[in-house]
């Protein structure tokens, strides 16, 4: 720590300024750095359509899902909990380099949600938020080519025999779901719009899907145009939480109110409601879920 006296020469001081203004975390100014897929992003810009992050009570949208639902939330519940720092996206094609940034202490938070098995493993550099989805509420689609007849007829586990999948490790509950399924082969891929882009030419048949907000479920990138089997589903049975970088400067206050804010969010069962108008949560009397 450098002592600043009558003695310093404005030069030092300065060059100490700059030094930090350029390397250090963002600690006093608003307008912290959060990194964001674009996809994503774009997605959440089309549905605040210029409205206040803050006031959003009504989550249902053309652009919703479960991933800009995550993103309002987390604003929301760290407001609620009383940081009253602000944000700025920087969009990008980040696969996993969010983590890294995370474990560094350069980010202060994922507002995309981890499973709990993969936050678990990084509790040596993050502070695991309450879940913002409970176990046993994640229940996804497969997902696939809508000329992909044969998947769509899929009605039980014994169906899956015929198929292949594609997902990553990276993602613990994901793998280990598919890994649990009787399917005929199981293809990594870190890259989740690869997934997509794979599953859409039908070089896979599947892949597990959080279920959109469009009247038939059906999710539509660019190129990409994906639906789900109609009415069936597949629990993964996990939670999921927001992660905070315990090496930033802020990760402990952005850990106390994330947790405060989504103690009050829940009791006016508001991050139910989000989830269900996004279209996430469906109605486990209208879905058979062929894994149970």
């Amino acid at each position: 720590m450098l002592l600043i006296t009558h003695k310093t020469t404005p030069f030092v001081i300065f060059t100490v300024l700059f030094f930090y203004m350029f390397n250090a975390p963002n600690v006093l100014a608003d307008n912290i750095v959060i990194s964001i897929r674009d996809d994503v992003y774009e997605d959440y810009q089309h549905f605040l359509n210029g409205r206040n992050v803050l006031d959003i009570k009504d989550f249902s949208g053309k652009t919703i899902r479960r991933d800009v639902v995550d993103m309002i939330i987390a604003q929301q519940a760290l407001t609620l909990g009383g940081f009253k720092h602000t944000f700025k996206y920087h969009p990008g094609k980040l696969n996993f380099r969010n983590t890294k940034m995370i474990q560094q202490g350069t980010l202060l938070i994922s507002f995309d949600s981890y499973w709990f098995a993969d936050a678990n493993a990084l509790t040596e550099h993050v502070y695991i938020s309450a879940p913002v989805i409970r176990k046993g509420e994640y229940v996804a689609g497969i997902y696939t080519s809508p000329n992909n007849k044969a998947v769509l007829a899929i009605n039980s586990l014994d169906d899956l025999k015929q198929f292949t999948a594609i997902s990553t490790p990276k993602w613990r509950t994901d793998w280990r779901t598919l890994e649990s399924l009787p399917i005929k082969q199981l293809i990594r891929e870190d890259e989740w719009l690869s997934q997509a882009r794979l599953t859409n030419i039908q070089r896979v048949d599947f892949m597990l899907m959080a279920f959109h907000s469009t009247p038939d479920k059906s999710f539509t990138l660019d190129k990409i145009h994906l639906v789900p089997v109609k009415n069936v589903g597949v629990v993964l049975n996990d939670s999921r939480h927001f992660v905070i970088s315990k090496k930033h400067p802020l990760g402990q206050q952005a850990f106390i109110a994330i947790n405060k804010g989504l103690t009050l969010l829940r009791k006016k069962q508001l991050i139910t409601k989000a989830y269900t108008q996004a279209g996430f949560f469906v109605d486990k009397n209208n879905i058979k879920i062929i894994n149970k």
